[in-house]
């Protein structure tokens, strides 16, 4: 039950903040959600940063990383909100953009993981 607890509190908070970010970078002029691309990306290196951490000698404990890891920035990144937001731009038919905001999403976040991981060695 307190895994579970933890996993609600993190990811409430991360879910929050996502919001907040969205409501000041989203465009909705032009319809670029860099709210959801930064909180992507932002997303990544932390659970590049957290884990590594984790990792490294053991500093933090399961539970921190419940919190942390699986709650606060599974509750910040959206997959969902990327995906509907990629649909928007197929409907539209505005190619370009959904190429473009697919292809730096999947590469910049993994890239973003791996730097936050290497931050941590």
């Amino acid at each position: 039950m307190k895994n579970i607890l933890l996993v609600f509190l993190g990811g409430g908070f991360g879910s929050v903040l996502r919001y907040i970010i969205g409501k000041y970078l989203n465009n909705a002029e032009n319809g670029i959600p860099y709210g959801t691309f930064a909180a992507n990306i932002l997303g990544s290196l932390l659970i590049g940063i957290i884990l590594g951490f984790a990792a490294k000698n053991d500093t933090l404990s399961q539970n921190q990383t419940l919190l942390l890891a699986t709650g606060f920035c599974g509750g910040f990144t959206t997959f969902s909100t990327f995906a509907y937001e990629n649909h928007v731009f197929l409907k539209s038919g505005d190619f370009t953009s959904f190429a473009l905001y697919t292809i730096a999403s999947f590469v910049i976040g993994l890239l973003a993981v791996f730097f936050g991981m290497y931050l941590v060695k």
